[in-house]
């Protein structure tokens, strides 16, 4: 029986493009303290059920019409391939699971404790540290595993933004891309509120307010989501031998209702076009997986916009999805832990 195993975490996705799918998975996604942290439980449910879901339900089941496949969710099935990709590189289960939707997190816990598993190592699929993606995640596992499987010895990878296994696998992935002409490469991340960089801080005296705080040495940075992406954008460029006035960064997928982190990916994708940059490249390393927001907000939708402000050429590159790059670190990792262990 085997005392080990490995499990992936990602996001997750509806079980279907039907909207009464979409809106239970939109109303477990956005119930969560850490996606929307404000205000409180009652007014928080009420924000979420009464007013955001009601309304973005059906747009957001028509955005998922637009890339589900036929064997599903577009996450989900990748995010299965890598599992299967993984699993005979390693000598420990690889299991699977979801933030939000299914494969469930407590299932997940449950049949590895049902095998006999004692020694878990959680790997996010998020390479960058946010309270609203990789604490959340985690969390998650630690809350649920307390109540299946409390004897469970819980280790995690932390946030591999800077990992140069990581970055080369980055490059070599979007080096096909690379070579081909094109006039800039606009990295997009996903955005989150400003505050919530601010809520990470636990020093209080570092984010927002030293100058330009995010390239400033500093311990708040093992939580600072901007200077993670910064850090993995910068050491992208120095791999890839980047020219610093053809790459730029920005920041997509925000909420109305306060700031989030800027530039906005749909305001450079106009300001880039203006300035007559014609041939674009897009890449989206804060996701590992192509998903909706990859796939619909950025290949289909971002495409318009850009062709729409005098574009020509629109090319978003892949996330690392099953790519055997990304197998290898992922392995790479998983029998660094397993030595140790």
């Amino acid at each position: 029986m085997p005392r080990r195993a490995v499990l992936l975490l990602n996001l997750g996705s509806p079980d279907s493009t039907s909207v009464p799918d979409v809106k239970r998975y939109l109303r477990e996604f956005l119930g969560d303290e850490r996606v929307i942290d404000r205000p409180g439980q009652p007014f928080r449910w009420l924000l979420v059920n009464g007013l955001i879901v009601p309304f973005r339900a059906a747009k957001s089941a028509h955005a998922y019409s637009r890339v589900w496949t036929p064997e599903g969710s577009p996450l989900i099935v990748t995010s299965r391939r890598t599992r299967d990709a993984l699993q005979p590189r390693c000598d420990v289960p690889v299991g699977l699971a979801m933030n939000y939707g299914n494969p469930s997190i407590p299932d997940a816990l449950r049949e590895l404790a049902t095998a006999g598993v004692e020694e878990l190592l959680l790997f996010p699929q998020y390479p960058h540290y946010a309270m609203s993606s990789w604490e959340t995640v985690v969390a998650k596992v630690h809350r649920e595993a307390a109540q299946v499987a409390p004897a469970l010895k819980i280790e995690c990878v932390l946030p591999y933004y800077g990992d140069e296994d990581y970055v080369a696998a980055l490059v070599a992935s979007a080096r096909p891309f690379l070579d081909q002409p094109h006039d800039h490469l606009l990295f997009s991340n996903h955005g989150i509120p400003v505050r919530h960089l601010t809520k990470a801080d636990s020093s209080r005296a570092h984010c927002q307010v030293v100058p330009d705080c995010c390239r400033t040495c500093s311990p708040a940075h093992a939580t600072c989501y901007r200077a993670q992406v910064l850090r993995t954008s910068e050491l992208f460029a120095r791999q890839a031998g980047l020219d610093p006035a053809k790459w730029s960064v920005s920041f997509q997928s925000r909420l109305a209702g306060e700031p989030w982190l800027e530039p906005y990916t749909d305001h450079e994708f106009k300001r880039l076009a203006a300035e007559g940059r014609r041939r674009l490249l897009v890449i989206t390393p804060a996701f590992v997986t192509d998903c909706l927001e990859t796939l619909e907000e950025i290949r289909m939708a971002g495409a318009d916009t850009f062709r729409e402000a005098g574009g020509e050429s629109f090319t978003h590159i892949p996330c690392l999805n099953d790519q055997p790059v990304w197998i290898d670190f992922l392995a790479g990792r998983v029998r660094r832990w397993a030595a140790r262990a």
